[in-house]
């Protein structure tokens, strides 16, 4: 695990040892452990280093036989060794114990086709000496970062971070105010945008090829929903628990100590009964709580550590927020605004003190259909047949006259909103639900020059995309896939990246081989949710693992009582920074609308707890990377 950058200069101009060294320095928490350089004519390649696996040979950049190929790398392949094994066979000599050298002989061997061997998280650069080339690729499903500029001139500049890319003199700080479009309504900023002009992300399932001032990027894999198997329930139960073992196993390899985050929900207690089961050591486990107990699992999480004999470790946040919250803008480097990233880069904090690897249990959800929204998609469909005057007169009218409220969250409330929305296209619902300012609140949100500067760009296209070229049986199948493609990598899997390797923590997630990606598309629909059952499969996966009463609950998900804090010791930050005069200056929100949100939230007359710490990440943003 480690973090990279470097540079290819396009006019020939020699490499600046200086400025790489500085970028590389900028990213030293992802890799604490030790540095290596590359840098010879117009080139130069970067790495900080956090040992895992081959602690005394595994030395960054790594050449090939003939050191015409250099190579920096970030991840963990897990089916190294195998690798390994299959190139010493064909000849291949191999000088280091460690999966980078693994990595750069298949290169050398099979070019961009090395990439489908390979079953891990990952994204390094190749520099080609002969062929002159650059090339770089991320991993499957975008677990590792990899962002980039190509320059006015050619040249090329790559790093794991923002931070990285920032020290290059080159590279403006031009906001991309599509870019902030799209935070407005997804918390973050989707692949391949980021939030300045001058860089973008590679996508996840990509490489890309720099040759003589030219750049070329192209898909390598997506998940396939078109191919579905015909299988029986208890042997769909079988082959998931025997993928996800298998995964399990696989990441347990390390040679440094390993433990696994425990939330209490389904995903992580059923990868931490696994661990279990694989180990002849008690698994270390690490649960994160709040002081509020409607934000807590930790009853949960104890359960599922004690039936399994785990190692618990439990941690209370009582955060000083404000003392956190520019930490967290440093590392994120765009705005960035999933309130979850608090708990996770706490739990991350705590854990490094113990281990250095931690297993979770991303990705379970996103392939085994386990939000409340997969079931609300597939009701609406149901609901659509309903003659439009029976379902307005006899169901939303009496429905839409119970009482409810605008600050807690309530039944009647989701029950109100779905019927707001049911009756919208497929793809307008899904933009409706995952947004957090709603389409029909941002004419009012803008200023006039602010949505002038979007040219008519929409935000929604991220997610129309992914629906149009779905290729399921169903709306569930078009669902699953957009949020592999947009709202995992895009929030999840970057909250996770950067919150842990703040820590200098590597973080692994079995849900997330591709295998078992794969074997989930070409599942039916209904196995996978079983009468508006989300998750039915994976649940009967873990009731073999796991006590019931753990499995068997409503959702909670990784909840902050942010709201709480803004009505309480956050109240005047949140005013002073967004009502200050270098915010209300920025010419992007309406302040009134600003002052609006304060006044409701604060007095307690509505729940505006997204919307604020949309506003408040954006504005401390602002004030780290573009002011300063």
């Amino acid at each position: 695990m480690c973090g990279i950058t470097g540079f290819v200069n396009s006019d020939r101009r020699p490499a600046d040892r200086p400025l790489l060294e500085r970028m590389n320095r900028a990213i030293v928490h992802r890799g604490p452990d030790e540095d290596g350089f590359y840098v010879q004519s117009n080139v130069g390649l970067a790495m900080r280093r956090l040992s895992i696996i081959d602690l005394a040979g595994g030395q960054q950049p790594i050449s090939n036989r003939d050191k015409t190929k250099w190579i920096v790398f970030n991840g963990e392949i897990y089916n190294y060794q195998e690798l390994r094994k299959q190139l010493l066979d064909d000849g291949y000599p191999l000088k280091t114990r460690s999966d980078t050298e693994a990595v750069l002989a298949l290169y050398d061997k099979y070019g961009a086709d090395s990439l489908r061997y390979l079953r891990g998280m990952f994204a390094f650069a190749i520099w080609d000496e002969r062929e002159q080339t650059l090339f770089a690729a991320r991993d499957r499903v975008g677990k590792k970062p990899l962002l980039y500029a190509h320059l006015e001139d050619g040249s090329f500049v790559f790093g794991s971070e923002f931070t990285a890319l920032l020290e290059h003199p080159s590279i403006s700080r031009d906001v991309d105010h599509q870019a902030l479009d799209s935070y407005f309504s997804f918390l973050c900023i989707p692949a391949p945008q980021t939030a300045f002009k001058a860089i973008r992300k590679l996508e996840p399932g990509h490489w890309l090829k720099w040759q003589h001032g030219a750049l070329e990027t192209h898909r390598y894999w997506l998940p396939d929903f078109s191919k579905k198997i015909r299988i029986s329930d208890n042997e769909a139960i079988e082959e998931t628990t025997r993928i996800l073992r298998e995964s399990t196993r696989l990441r347990m390899i390390s040679e440094v100590p390993l433990g696994a985050f425990l939330s209490g929900g389904v995903d992580s207690s059923t990868v931490v009964a696994l661990m279990a089961q694989e180990s002849t050591n008690p698994v270390k486990t690490f649960s994160i709580g709040f002081e509020e107990e409607d934000f807590s699992e930790l009853k949960y999480a104890r359960r599922v550590a004690e039936h399994v004999g785990a190692e618990y470790h439990e941690f209370i946040v009582r955060p000083d927020t404000l003392e956190v919250l520019p930490t967290l803008v440093e590392h994120y480097g765009e705005p960035y605004a999933d309130s979850s990233a608090l708990p996770t880069y706490y739990v991350s904090r705590e854990t490094r003190k113990f281990v250095t690897v931690a297993l979770n249990g991303d990705g379970g959800d996103e392939s085994f259909a386990g939000y409340e929204r997969y079931m609300a998609m597939e009701l609406a469909e149901l609901y659509s047949r309903i003659p439009r005057p029976v379902r307005s007169l006899l169901i939303e009218g009496p429905v839409n006259l119970l009482p409810t409220s605008e600050v807690r969250k309530t039944r009647v409330r989701d029950v109100q909103r779905f019927f707001t929305s049911a009756n919208e296209s497929r793809k307008e619902r899904y933009f409706r639900w995952m947004s957090t300012f709603k389409p029909a609140v941002k004419p009012t949100l803008y200023t006039t020059d602010f949505a002038a500067s979007l040219n008519g760009q929409k935000a929604r296209d991220v997610l129309d995309r992914w629906f149009d070229q779905a290729n399921g049986t169903g709306v569930l199948d078009a669902t699953l896939l957009t949020d592999q493609m947009t709202y995992l990598p895009n929030d999840l899997l970057v909250k996770v990246d950067i919150a842990s390797m703040a820590n200098s923590l590597e973080a692994r997630s079995p849900f997330l081989d591709h295998h078992l990606i794969e074997f989930a598309a070409s599942l039916p629909e209904s196995l996978k949710m079983n009468r508006l059952r989300p998750k039915s499969l994976l649940k009967k996966v873990a009731a073999r693992l796991v006590p019931k009463e753990v499995i068997y609950r409503r959702k909670m998900g990784f909840g902050v009582p942010v709201g709480r804090w803004f009505r309480g010791e956050m109240k005047d930050f949140l005013r002073e920074t967004l009502l200050s005069r270098e915010a209300r200056g920025r010419g992007i929100v309406t302040n009134s609308v600003v002052e609006e949100y304060l006044d409701e939230h604060i007095d307690g007359r509505a729940d505006h707890t997204f919307q604020l710490w949309t506003l408040l990440m954006l504005e401390l943003w602002f004030q780290r990377f573009i002011d300063a």
